[in-house]
């Protein structure tokens, strides 16, 4: 009984001693220090705390008066800590704070690393199976040499990705869009790949609707086809009539598809560093700017909240010229979520399956329809900076009257003003021919190194104007390949939005081909980039041009008298400064602290091997235990800690001269 007893106080009394240890220590480090690291060296302190109290108290206990007693035991306290906090400091050195997780994050890890082994390995196999292994390696490949090589090489490509699943079939989509990053047999072959997947069965899409919606779908539509219109890899849409019998559409993102997408997003970002580290042709191509680029766009196309958002800023966009006959479906945001996505159905026909009704239109109204496309285009892209991607025929739709509809706005293209500005110079130069001004724009758009020959490269685009921009020449892909060619030929990159814009009117030349064979793209361009330009020199837009930009320089030049007075009586009084920020730059101030790390290490580290070297050759002292004297033992602490910090200047140093 008594010994339960002793037991119950004992404990409470230990637990409350290790977390006042913890606290002391936490505080006079004056860092946030990990509570379970707090505690570790608490019960550090507490278990090194009894040796050395008996290293420092006498052979005969009965000759220590109460007063030394507690002064023994406060010494012994404020020794333990030290030691604590040093092991503290060490373990901090060895293994920082965050670098290990805790037991739930490291449980879900775990698990996260598991799945992610077994889709490596089955990535591998794929890779391997379609004799794609040898472009994993570091060492550069020889690529094929001749046009067969490189189709073989294309078609295994695409098989691979293919085989991949849903993430891999939409690189491989993205990647047939980068004409200046592949060569035309790789693009062929990857258009190829079609974003298919087999319907998930109703129940399951029900369930996800009652989730999403609040209620069961019965409740908030009169009624819904179980039956899906269409069925991808992301979603399946679902024809449904309101309560008020208005006909719409449904769009269902598929159960368990956002886990698949992450698990492969992760492994995909993880290969981009590998392979632009390691491999020749992944630093040409830039792949980690790929892969994080292409994870965001493909994170916001499972987000259907994203094209909810898109379809909305799209409406406004088309509501300012309704001439042009282009609309989109409506969203009901009431109705919407991440997951769901309902808007209304426009009536008409796919306009890739729509032959049968433009054959009954005559020339003048497909020209019309073709035009009226062109420029809603052109507005969404100049004027309006947001503007659909991918116009390919499945994305269109053909109503009774000859008007269009967009479809499919997941992933739009945005461009801010200044590159609008730079776009709309483009065309208007190359609709005047006039190379050094086409040249001026390219420069503006694309990412430029620090040298590029201006001169051979007007010559360049001065030929691709007279070859590809001359009455009744078409811009197609021939003509972007040449273009895109060019650009890689100077070191010219290409941002994703001017890419984007790229591959609309590419996707758009195809379009308007089918929609009219003997459509001008090129003529009518530049007719409605010629309308643009007269309709901004009229004298209700310069006068509100002129306004707007006294507007801006009127305060300036109300205050620049001002300032000049002020300037001119600091010099003659001599109160004239100049400040000059040291160190303004992120780059600057992250290179003097590394500076200042590395020096401070390599001082504390020497100062600690001093000191271990002169408490080593220090005989006597007090002693822990009977074999083990406390000097001694603080000097191999001390070496320790010199060795660990040396170690890590010269992995600092070494590493750093690698990198350069």
């Amino acid at each position: 009984m008594e010994r339960a007893l002793s037991i119950l106080l004992f404990v409470p009394i230990v637990v409350v001693t290790v977390l006042a240890f913890a606290a002391v220590i936490r505080r006079l480090l004056g860092v946030r220090v990990g509570f379970v690291r707090a505690l570790l060296a608490a019960v550090l302190a507490m278990i090194v705390t009894a040796p050395i109290l008996s290293a420092f108290a006498p052979a005969d206990p009965g000759t220590v008066s109460g007063g030394e007693a507690f002064l023994l035991a406060t010494a012994s306290l404020i020794i333990a800590a030290l030691l604590a906090m040093a092991a503290l400091v060490v373990l901090e050195v060895l293994l920082p704070t965050g670098s290990l997780p805790g037991p739930v994050e490291a449980a879900r890890g775990l698990r996260r690393r598991i799945e992610r082994t077994r889709r490596y390995s089955t990535i591998v196999r794929i890779v391997l199976r379609h004799g794609l292994g040898r472009f994993l390696r570091g060492r550069p490949q020889p690529g094929p040499t001749s046009a067969a090589a490189r189709r073989r090489l294309a078609r295994s490509l695409r098989a691979a990705l293919d085989e991949g699943g849903v993430t891999f079939v939409k690189i491989g989509q993205l990647l047939s869009t980068r004409r200046d990053l592949l060569p035309a047999e790789f693009i062929e072959e990857l258009t190829a790949l079609q974003d298919r997947a087999t319907p998930v069965p109703w129940p399951q899409i029900e369930a996800v609707l009652a989730a999403e919606l609040g209620r069961p779908a019965a409740e908030v539509f009169r009624e819904i086809d179980p039956e899906p219109l269409a069925a991808a890899s992301v979603a399946q849409v679902h024809t449904a009539r309101l309560a008020d019998g208005t006909e719409a559409v449904v769009k269902v993102r598929r159960p368990g598809i956002a886990r698949i997408v992450e698990r492969d997003l992760d492994i995909l970002l993880r290969l981009g560093d590998m392979l632009e580290e390691r491999t020749a042709w992944g630093r040409a191509f830039g792949v980690r700017g790929l892969a994080r680029g292409f994870a965001a766009a493909l994170r916001e196309e499972l987000d259907f909240t994203v094209e909810r958002d898109n379809l909305q800023a799209m409406a406004a966009a088309l509501a300012g010229s309704p001439e042009r006959g282009v609309r989109v479906p409506t969203p009901y945001p009431r109705l919407s979520s991440e997951r769901v996505l309902v808007m209304d159905r426009l009536p008409g026909t796919p306009l890739g399956a729509a032959a049968p009704d433009l054959n009954r239109l005559d020339e003048r109204r497909r020209a019309e329809i073709a035009s009226g496309l062109l420029d809603s285009m052109l507005d969404q892209i100049l004027v309006h900076g947001i503007f659909h991607v991918d116009l390919h025929p499945g994305n269109l739709l053909l109503t009774a009257d000859g008007a269009l509809g967009m479809l499919d706005l997941g992933s739009v293209g945005r461009i801010d003003a200044v590159t609008r500005t730079a776009i709309g110079r483009l065309l208007l130069a190359v609709g005047r021919g006039d190379s050094v001004a086409v040249t001026d724009a390219l420069l503006e758009l694309l990412d430029r190194p620090g040298d590029v020959d201006e001169r051979e490269l007007q010559r360049v685009v001065g030929a691709l104007i007279v070859r590809y921009a001359a009455p009744g020449s078409t811009v197609g892909v021939t003509a972007v390949t040449a273009l895109l060619t060019t650009f890689a030929a100077h070191g010219l990159g290409v941002p994703p939005s001017v890419a984007a814009v790229f591959r609309a009117v590419t996707t758009l030349e195809g379009t308007l081909s089918l929609v009219h064979p003997q459509f001008d793209l090129v003529g009518q361009a530049r007719s409605s980039a010629g309308r643009r330009i007269a309709d901004t020199l009229t004298p209700d837009n310069l006068r509100d041009a002129l306004e707007q930009e006294l507007s801006t320089i009127l305060p300036m030049l109300r205050g620049l008298p001002r300032r000049v007075d002020r300037i001119g009586d600091a010099i003659e009084h001599g109160r004239l400064r100049l400040n000059v920020r040291l160190f303004a730059d992120d780059q600057d101030r992250r290179l003097v602290t590394g500076l200042l790390h590395q020096v401070l290490l390599t001082v504390i580290g020497a100062t600690a091997g001093v000191m271990a070297a002169l408490l080593l050759g220090t005989d006597g002292g007090p002693r822990v235990s009977t074999g083990v004297a406390l000097f001694p033992l603080l000097g191999y602490g001390l070496l320790v800690v010199s060795a660990v910090l040396m170690l890590r200047v010269l992995v600092t140093v070494f590493r750093g001269a690698g990198d350069r």
